[in-house]
């Protein structure tokens, strides 16, 4: 049980991550931060903050877990701004989808706090943003990463393991460089894909035409065009050297496939179909 948490970040992520707490018993009193006075009164409307903090530095005072839920951008200042606050032996996790930045970012400005920090990043999430679809149910079954550093307490890693198996997420450890090595290559390269596609047929006169033409196919492939732009603008240039690693390796496969296709070649264009059939279908989402 916690007796206080300072949410810095009232959005999706930090929103869903409160009214899971809230619902398992295992918080007191929520204070909320963000830096847009609607979506504070929006978060305090919705039961999910106690009470308004009107900076981070308020959120982390007194909270024995801070939850920093920001763009991972704003992670060092955001860091540098509640330090101080910070109690020593609070437990202090970010929520951030790529991990050797934000613990650069915790280095330079957590200071002797450093110890309190557990980088991690749920595998969750929705392609709309805000409070208003912050959703209790958000991180039961899904995965959370952690990529504690060598200067994490054990104690706090103990807590940040228990506090995410309370909420039905299923916890794994790993280094930072290898998962951001990991998530370029399924979540951020996937996500590039989409918005390409999308400027693509934008692209060419008859764009919307086809898009109007479009259907399911096409609508579960450009779903997460639709993500927050800064939030993936964000992710995309922190991960970018493992992102462009990634993008390589389609490049390789996409020039299998137009190979293919320019000669003619039928028996290899299905045996590449039926390579990614397979594999795609011996595949099942860990939730």
């Amino acid at each position: 049980m916690f007796d206080q948490i300072g949410l810095v970040g009232c959005g999706l992520m930090g929103g869903s991550f409160a009214l899971a707490l809230k619902r398992a018993g295992l918080v007191r009193r929520v204070v909320g931060f963000s830096p847009s006075e609607a979506t504070r009164q929006r978060a305090l409307d919705m039961g999910v903050i106690d009470a308004v903090a009107l900076d981070a530095s308020q959120a982390a005072r007194g909270s024995d877990l801070v939850l920093v839920a920001v763009p991972v951008a704003a992670t060092q200042s955001t860091f540098a701004a509640l330090s101080a606050a910070l109690s020593p032996q609070a437990l202090l996790m970010d929520v951030g989808s790529t991990k050797r930045d934000v613990v650069q970012a915790a280095e330079n400005a957590l200071g002797n706090k450093l110890a309190t920090f557990v980088p991690a990043h749920p595998i969750a999430g929705k392609e709309v943003a805000g409070v208003a679809h912050a959703d209790v149910d958000l991180y039961t079954g899904c995965q959370v990463i952690l990529t504690p550093m060598a200067q994490t307490g054990t104690t706090q890693l103990a807590k940040a393991q228990a506090v995410w198996a309370a909420l039905g997420a299923q916890v794994r450890t790993m280094s930072a460089l290898e998962h951001d090595s990991a998530f370029a290559a399924v979540s951020h390269l996937p996500h590039m894909l989409a918005f390409a596609a999308m400027n693509a047929l934008n692209a060419q006169d008859q764009g919307a035409h086809f898009l109007s033409l479009a259907g399911p196919g096409f609508r579960d492939f450009t779903r997460i065009a639709a993500s927050d732009p800064a939030v993936w603008r964000d992710i995309l240039h922190a991960n970018r050297d493992q992102l462009l690693v990634q993008s390589e390796h389609l490049r390789e496969a996409l020039q299998a496939f137009e190979a293919a296709l320019a000669q003619g070649d039928s028996a290899t264009l299905q045996a590449l179909i039926t390579a990614a059939s397979q594999s795609r279908a011996a595949w099942s989402l860990k939730r």
